[in-house]
């Protein structure tokens, strides 16, 4: 009895801890942190809604251009006056009962044929735009993401340094100990220690507000319980320029959505010069209109039948408002031209620059990496030096500060040149 006591005490001890374990946190990864952004991002989901919203004007401008079917009923009462038609001579009589069904549709109307494929241009530049953002979004992923992981590094690298001084400071401790090195050096190195550990301190805040940042894109709700995956040693090469071009030529959404424009407003300008033009449609009815709700009158005459009829509209005179309305369409075509010659200028101008960025952030990785490298053994040679009393405490301490300075500068080098990859893709896509 008192066996099985303790198993289940022991049972539930083991059940109470497994629940008081807080779950690890969330570690993401680029594509992760990029889908969350996507599912999350209002400015992207305002774009694709804008691209919706733009393909049903297109359904609907299409709609106008076929026939429209309707039922139509109407009773219409006249007070009798003892007439056949009643106290209105426009009507046909004290009762009319009227229940038809009617075909409408244009034969020749060049206007609502413009406004079609202006609105088709309408969604090529919502979708234009949706890309665009898409784009901007992938590149605000990358700078948070690489962001928190280049203050991560930072953080491990204060952590490092805060180590190496206190090795240092053992050293001098011990030294001074033998009469070695004068009190001012461990003194040094006790200054050195505290400015390490506020490094630490400062490290460990930035990582904390850049994780904090980050999460207000990743997540519908407050949380800061994850970690991201430290990739940026992963191999990341720089296309030749002329596939840069050509996929910027391509694949440039900016482009397409002023291209888009031009066309819109071409289209636009054709839309108010067809209202200047005559139009044709036609109606036709089936049903009754009859002084009766019945299908034969009291003489047995059938009351169902059809009747067609059709319209010929000329425009002849608004007072000069289709003359300004063309005016003003030419005005915003020549606006959006000028629009396409400054975006494919900008274009130009940004490919090059964003590519010459990335270009030169690359020859300096390996660069950063080799002064890191040579920070590292020239410290170590230097600390050999203090041991043998060849130099100062003052040149381990600048030792030291160049040691930090090259970790911080290769990792901030790895950074930047992620960065660029991320700007030089808002104009090509993914390569």
């Amino acid at each position: 009895m008192m066996s099985n006591r303790i198993v289940v005490l022991g049972l539930t001890l083991c059940h109470l801890a497994l629940a008081q374990t807080p779950p690890a946190p969330l570690t993401l990864t680029f594509e992760d942190a990029l889908a969350r952004a996507r599912a999350n991002s209002p400015l992207i989901v305002a774009a694709n809604i804008a691209a919706l919203s733009a393909r049903e004007d297109t359904v609907q401008a299409k709609a106008a251009l076929l026939p429209t079917a309707n039922g139509f009923s109407q009773f219409i009462y006249t007070q009798p006056n003892g007439l056949s038609s009643g106290i209105f001579v426009a009507n046909d009589g004290p009762h009319v009962y009227v229940d038809q069904f009617v075909v409408h549709g244009d034969i020749w109307a060049p206007s609502k044929l413009a406004d079609y494929h202006k609105s088709q241009m309408a969604e090529a530049v919502a979708h234009a735009k949706a890309d665009i953002a898409a784009r901007g979004l992938v590149a605000t992923v990358v700078e948070d993401y690489y962001g928190m992981v280049g203050a991560g590094r930072k953080l491990a690298n204060a952590r490092q340094s805060l180590t190496e001084v206190q090795q240092f400071l053992d050293i001098t401790q011990k030294l001074e100990r033998g009469g070695e090195v004068a009190r001012s050096d461990t003194v040094l190195a006790q200054v050195l220690l505290v400015q390490r550990q506020r490094d630490v301190q400062d490290g460990q805040l930035a990582l904390d507000k850049a994780r904090l940042d980050f999460s207000v894109l990743l997540f519908p709700d407050f949380r800061q319980d994850y970690t991201v995956v430290d990739d940026l040693n992963a191999p990341q090469p720089l296309p030749p320029f002329e596939e840069i071009q050509n996929l910027a030529s391509r694949n440039s959404p900016d482009i397409r959505a002023a291209q888009a424009t031009v066309e819109q407003q071409g289209f636009e300008l054709k839309s108010v010069r067809a209202e200047r033009l005559p139009s044709l449609s036609f109606d036709y009815f089936y049903g009754t209109y009859a002084n009766e709700f019945a299908l034969h009158d009291p003489q047995g005459h059938g009351n169902l039948g059809s009747s067609a009829q059709a319209q010929l509209n000329i425009p002849l005179w608004t007072w000069g408002a289709a003359k300004s309305k063309v005016k003003q369409a030419e005005l915003h075509l020549q606006q959006a031209r000028s629009d396409l010659s400054l975006t494919q200028r900008q274009l130009l101008a940004n490919l090059h620059s964003f590519y010459l960025e990335a270009q030169t952030a690359s020859a300096q990785v390996d660069s950063l990496r080799q002064s890191m490298e040579l920070s590292a053994e020239s410290l170590r040679l230097t600390l050999l030096a203090y041991r043998a009393g060849e130099v100062t405490v003052l040149e381990v301490k600048d030792a030291q500060t160049t040691m930090i300075q090259a970790r911080s500068a290769a990792d901030d080098g790895r950074v930047r040149y992620r960065l660029a990859l991320a700007n030089l893709q808002t104009l090509t896509g993914a390569f």
